[in-house]
């Protein structure tokens, strides 16, 4: 049944909520923000045409709370909710409730995130239906001596996944048998506390491999689409940092087959909405099913730059019982895109988080650049949530046109007050091993030391030069001795007068 959406519920913060928001005001949707107590003042919440409070600070008491978010959805008059990505956008029951409460929800249906969301199940339906899986367990684990018991049948290294969620949490590789017992409870522990869900798998771990998922759609019709793949390889922790397609491995048989299995599992998964299926591709490129993300990805704006179909258009078209308005044969991607995560961490220090208050922020621009941003100078980036603060995306006619336009970029962008991954990103886009697309998800662990990057320290310079400066023109101004105009929301324009002087 075909409906209008007139108002729209982020369930969600930070980018994610900013770039949804961004679509659907230009759809004609009116949108509502939901805000927890340290999120009242973001920009989330200045864009939508209405914000209300969720309290809390943590999660589990704002962005997890279903009660609050369904209660906020019928006090607005929402009649739809989108959950972005993490927090409660893989949630079957919430799913569910959303619609019980008459609501649509913007993502895939409660029965099709419990068969594809779920590691186990979906390793089960996948394996139904013909499509290449790694070795593993199809149950959760029960105890630690079962997965004792599975990793020496299955054969060391093994690794220990989440049965719901992703973005790595709850993953571990083991090596040895003495290695087992502490990543078994480190893993379950992660797990329970990113999705309320400690059940772990075990699968075989593929040395070498390289990360490379499909993208699909598929309306309430019976139409399923793939838009080509994006390679996730730079990885760190199993947190994905650079994304790009189409991936240096992939080539246009393999395209084909890998983008065919994608389009049969969501099928036999009765499928709708935006989805990722994730393979792990081996030295021999033969490639074997990980997973599937029932939800928009971090990543997603790779294939946005490529294919020109905005995905979040397309998630609300089809949630309104529309059928896609393309075939197959209509998706014809062009030239490359790559994806930098700009994420609040020190690069430099083992990528612990970098917290604190946003001196300045002044985001690059310019020809095919992209930034996803959600932060302003004077926002204070917590531990209480994911450290992504930005994403920068840039299209090229080809991978190194791509990669010279994000080096510009990177160069540009100017965060004050913490640290970032921005000097992490220039390394890997000037390796040689990258450029000559030879990569894997060991890349990060085995190339980058923070001793060898002679940028690490000049950028880290920069940015406290910056950031002194600022602070320094700003107490000035305050006592009247400077032209500082207290008044500017972000400091950026002064910051593009300062610029040559810093460097």
């Amino acid at each position: 049944m075909k409906t209008v959406l007139k108002k729209v519920l982020i369930a969600n913060r930070g980018e994610i909520a900013c770039r949804i928001l961004r679509t659907c005001h230009d759809m004609g949707i009116r949108t509502v923000a939901v805000y927890s107590d340290i999120d009242r003042s973001t920009m989330q919440v200045s864009m939508a045409d209405e914000a209300y409070a969720l309290g809390g600070t943590a999660p589990a008491e704002s962005y997890l709370r279903q009660d609050k978010i369904l209660d906020i959805a019928v006090r607005s008059g929402a009649d739809g909710i989108h959950p972005g990505y993490g927090f409660l956008s893989e949630n079957p029951d919430f799913a569910e409730l959303v619609v019980a409460a008459g609501k649509t929800f913007i993502g895939p249906t409660g029965v099709s995130i419990r068969r594809l969301g779920d590691k186990t199940a979906a390793r089960k339906l996948a394996l139904t239906v013909g499509v290449p899986t790694v070795p593993g367990t199809l149950e959760p684990l029960q105890s630690e001596s079962e997965a004792a018991d599975q990793a020496r049948e299955i054969g060391y290294p093994v690794l220990l996944k989440a049965a719901a969620g992703g973005g790595g949490k709850g993953m571990r590789v083991v090596a040895t048998a003495s290695d087992l017992s502490s990543a078994f409870r480190s893993a379950g522990h992660e797990a329970q506390g990113a999705f309320g869900d400690d059940r772990i798998y075990i699968e075989k771990y593929v040395s070498r491999p390289r990360h490379v998922e499909i993208q699909i759609l598929a309306d309430g019709h019976g139409h399923v689409v793939h838009l080509g793949e994006r390679e996730c390889s730079i990885q760190r922790r199993h947190q994905k940092l650079i994304e790009e397609s189409p991936s240096t491995i992939v080539d246009d048989e393999m395209r084909a087959a890998m983008g065919e299995a994608a389009v049969k599992l969501a099928k036999a998964g009765g499928y709708t909405n935006a989805g990722t299926i994730e393979f792990i591709v081996d030295a021999d490129r033969k490639f074997y099913f990980l997973e599937v993300n029932t939800r928009l990805q971090v990543e997603h704006p790779v294939t946005e730059m490529t294919t020109g179909i905005d995905l979040v258009r397309e998630q609300i078209l089809v949630a309104q019982g529309e059928s896609l308005h393309f075939s197959q044969e209509d998706i014809h991607p062009r030239g490359h895109a790559i994806e930098c995560r700009i994420c609040a961490e020190d690069p430099a220090n083992d990528f612990l988080p970098s917290t604190g208050k946003l001196l300045a922020v002044d985001p690059p621009s310019g020809p095919f650049i992209r930034v996803e941003n959600s932060v302003r100078a004077g926002d204070e980036v917590s531990v209480f949530y994911d450290p992504l603060v930005a994403k920068v995306v840039a299209w090229g006619e080809d991978r190194p046109q791509a990669i010279e336009r994000m080096l510009r970029a990177l160069d540009e962008f100017v965060i004050a007050g913490i640290q970032t991954t921005i000097p992490f990103c220039r390394f890997v886009l000037r390796d040689p091993e990258f450029v000559a697309g030879r990569l894997d998800t060991h890349f990060v662990s085995e190339r980058f030391r923070a001793r060898d990057l002679g940028v690490i320290g000049s950028t880290t310079a920069e940015a406290a030069a910056i950031a002194a400066a600022f602070m320094k023109s700003q107490t000035a101004a305050w006592m009247g001795e400077g032209t500082f105009d207290p008044g500017a929301t972000n400091g950026t324009a002064w910051l593009r007068q300062k610029r040559d002087f810093l460097r």
